[in-house]
């Protein structure tokens, strides 16, 4: 078995371990063909390429990683997608996850605050073949309000409390995976639905550890 297969076996076995409370005891199929299609390898940071298929977060600099396989596959599982979906992404890292969105989206839409990262993960996405992920630089808790209204929202840091310009931008019928929680602290991730009269319900997940979000919308 290669390291991708590996690692693939092992998220495969956190799932069941963890579904008494995500509720998803597998991957869908879509959801495990752009795992073993999308390379990790090429996402992390120079040097660290030897460690890519292994089931832990990686820095990739500026006090910033690339999130552990498995948190990447339970949230991409939980937000649904479907193929004409549009999708946000905040924090786009080191372009990992849009990759995946990528595969199984009709559109992304990512934002990232840190600028020399936003450069490196356009460059590799369009070394990748993901030219199509639209990525600019700027505060993702402020979303994107010239692409929205978004199917799905999903958020790679952890803010306190969900950014309000996120839930506006997020569609009728909508769903959003977002850690919340202080920095260092107990981090829960969320499940965020929206239903069609606009009506919003929160779902507990599980523990998570992140990043902080930059939420300017506080400031």
């Amino acid at each position: 078995m290669d390291d991708r297969a590996a690692l693939l076996t092992e998220i495969a076995a956190e799932l069941r371990e963890t579904a008494r409370w995500t509720g998803r005891a597998t991957l869908s199929p879509r959801v495990a063909a752009a795992l073993a299609k999308v390379r990790r390898e090429a996402f992390v940071a120079p040097g660290t390429e030897r460690e890519a298929h292994q089931n832990r977060p990686l820095p990739i600099g500026h006090g910033q990683t690339i999130s552990q396989p498995f948190i990447v596959a339970l949230m991409t599982e939980l937000l649904d997608l479907q193929p004409q979906d549009t999708v946000l992404e905040v924090g786009t890292g080191s372009g990992y996850q849009a990759a995946i969105l990528a595969e199984l989206a009709g559109e992304v839409c990512s934002v990232e605050v840190v600028p020399e990262l936003a450069v490196r993960a356009s460059a590799v996405l369009a070394a990748e073949g993901y030219d199509g992920v639209a990525l600019r630089t700027g505060d993702g808790s402020l979303g994107w309000p010239a692409r929205a209204p978004f199917d799905a929202i999903i958020v790679t840091a952890a803010a306190l409390d969900v950014p309000p310009a996120l839930l506006d931008q997020l569609r009728s019928g909508g769903r959003m995976v977002i850690p919340i929680g202080p920095p260092g602290g107990d981090q829960q991730l969320l499940l965020i639905t929206k239903d069609a009269a606009g009506t919003v319900e929160r779902h507990t997940i599980l523990p998570v550890a992140f990043v902080p979000l930059t939420d300017a919308w506080r400031n």
